[in-house]
């Protein structure tokens, strides 16, 4: 048996959980949300990373569904409850495929009926508006986590790619992670700074999650989890979940990615968009440039380095699939993930290993997270802190 047949027939058993998946966003900018233009029951692979025939294919089990908008979103929260209609519209499309999930007995549940589960995830703060009545609302509508920042500061916390304000968490950003904790969502560490990575697990009660970030040990870029960061996991209970994308992987693809940026802000474009026009200035630049390609091997080296400092029972995988321009030779989309599991096999990752990366750390963090949760419930009444309250600079 080759190393990908084994890596296939291991993902039958113990299929992935995905931590990140920007399905909703690429339906909202390409389509306005027309489930038809993109029906996602057959191969989309012109338009989209993910369609059901390819995340079959992934032997993806369990997908946490992205509800990201974008920080300068003129009423962020209206963007977020409209995201949120939009999976829950997928998942009324293809009941075959695709079951509702808000605990981990449900993620165990689509596992045994072969069908994939289907939770969500809040990427920034700024979706909450500042106040705890919206983030249960929120979790009411079903997201499991929320993404302290996404790439700009919040009033309560800091990202890891803005000039630091908060120096970390504020009095209110600890609110947020306390009523985290009480609710059952996951504070997910992905794109914030290390300050506020290190305050969110002094204040949490709970495990954290990663939700798509890899290494900064192996790739110096700020989106990356400091050594001092991973090491602290194994006492929280959290799981950190590599990304694939090449610019926060490969250290020459941050390169070549700052001078990209750069030049689709020079024709009037959101680095981010990926819009078709978006796209058009992004290939011509590439032409002029050759972008640093990344490979399943470079995010196996991220795997190796993580495990190292944090441990095996802390580790899974966030793709970004359908949020980032461009994805590494082997991962081209959500079909790739036995590549990546084929690579680790053959540097001697055990079978036993990779069950617990691709299944059984998610479902266990996750059931964490709920098991504080009741305890919290039982002594502590829903918070009605506002930022105005605690934070003498919003006064």
């Amino acid at each position: 048996m080759t190393s990908l047949e084994a890596a296939r027939e291991l993902l039958r058993e113990f299929p992935l959980v995905d931590g990140h998946n920007d399905l909703p966003w690429a339906l909202r900018e390409q389509v306005r949300y027309d489930l038809d233009a993109r029906d996602i029951a057959a191969d989309q692979s012109a338009h989209l990373h993910t369609d059901i025939p390819r995340l079959r294919a992934g032997g993806v089990g369990a997908q946490y569904w992205s509800v990201y908008v974008r920080t300068d979103s003129p009423d962020p929260v209206a963007a977020t409850l409209e995201q949120i209609d939009c999976v829950r519209q997928l998942l009324a499309r293809h009941p075959e495929d695709l079951r509702p999930a808000l605990t981990a007995a449900d993620m165990e549940a689509a596992r045994g009926e072969g069908r994939i589960a289907s939770l969500m995830g809040a990427e920034g703060g700024h979706s909450i508006a500042n106040s705890l009545g919206t983030l249960r609302g929120l979790y009411g509508l079903g997201v499991r986590y929320l993404t302290l920042t996404h790439n700009d500061n919040v009033d309560w916390a800091d990202s890891a790619t803005d000039e630091p304000k908060a120096g970390g968490l504020t009095a209110f950003g600890r609110e947020v992670v306390r009523e985290m904790n009480r609710l059952g969502m996951l504070v997910d560490l992905s794109h914030v700074a290390a300050t506020t990575m290190r305050d969110a697990l002094d204040a949490s009660s709970a495990p954290v999650i990663f939700s798509h970030s890899s290494a900064r040990a192996v790739c110096d870029h700020p989106r990356n989890i400091p050594d001092d960061v991973l090491e602290r996991l194994p006492a929280n209970g959290g799981v950190a979940m590599v990304t694939f994308v090449p610019k926060f992987v490969l250290q020459a693809a941050v390169d070549w990615t700052a001078a990209a940026d750069e030049n689709m802000r020079a024709h009037g474009f959101h680095p981010l968009d990926t819009t078709a026009p978006a796209m058009k200035v992004h290939r011509a630049f590439e032409e002029r440039r050759p972008r640093p390609v990344a490979t399943a091997s470079t995010v196996a080296d991220h795997l190796d380095h993580m495990r190292e400092a944090a441990g095996i029972d802390h580790l899974g995988i966030g793709g970004d699939y359908d949020g980032t321009a461009f994805t590494p030779d082997g991962l081209a989309d959500v079909s790739g993930y036995p590549n990546l599991l084929a690579e680790l096999l053959e540097r001697g990752w055990s079978k036993a290993d990779l069950a617990k990366l691709t299944w059984k750390n998610a479902v266990r963090v996750l059931g964490a997270a709920e098991d504080v949760a009741r305890g919290l419930q039982a002594t502590r009444s829903p918070s009605n802190a506002t930022i105005e309250s605690l934070d003498a600079s919003a006064g």
